[in-house]
């Protein structure tokens, strides 16, 4: 059977106070694509989440924002996961990332959480590192005991700019993700990184 993607999940911290930070660029992607999609989320209480159901390509996908804490977000994925039968490797999702700067993103199938708790605890719930992941780079602070309170801050305008770029070049290569044309997304979204 031909593999393809039937999830997408946006992490972020729930509240107006974190709307805007640098640890919700995963929810500010997923926002883009209802938006382009003409799309919109409602409250799932069994998910936990703010959920959506969009189609791309003739496909139906599966769309989330988990509206627990960061560090719970496992929680909504697990949730959503069984409820739909859906796979970890047909699940992509999306974060913030601080080994990427800002206006960098790339494409990822597996590996470790490089710290994040939401990926953390995604992979502790759902047993399993084998998702994709869509890191969106917002930089670092340049000192690890700054991180916690550098990404509950938003970017500066000129970050901000270039971390939407990245969420608009990420959206162009959709269709690729959906289809599981893995490689030629990677190849797309990785060639246009500034």
């Amino acid at each position: 059977m031909v593999k393809r993607l039937k999830l997408l999940v946006g992490l972020a911290n729930p509240g107006p106070e974190y709307k805007n930070t640098r640890h919700n660029v995963g929810a500010w992607f997923i926002e883009s694509i209802l938006s382009e999609k003409n799309s919109t989320f409602k409250f799932e209480k069994k998910f936990q989440a703010n959920y959506s159901k969009i189609s791309v390509r003739g496909h139906d996908v599966h769309v989330l924002v988990p509206q627990t804490y960061m560090n719970l977000s496992g929680q909504s994925v697990l949730a959503i996961m069984n409820f739909f039968k859906i796979k970890a490797e047909e699940t992509l999702v999306a974060h913030d990332d601080l080994d990427l700067i800002p206006g960098v993103a790339k494409i990822k199938l597996g590996g470790g959480h490089g710290g994040h708790n939401g990926l953390k605890d995604i992979m502790n719930r759902i047993n399993s590192r084998d998702f994709l992941r869509l890191r969106i780079g917002i930089g670092h602070p340049g000192n690890r005991n700054y991180v916690s309170k550098y990404v509950v801050q938003p970017p500066n305008l000129e970050d901000l700019a270039k971390i939407n770029v990245s969420i608009d070049n990420s959206l162009n290569i959709m269709d690729h993700i959906v289809e599981y044309q893995i490689t030629k997304a990677q190849n797309t979204l990785h060639s246009q990184n500034k």
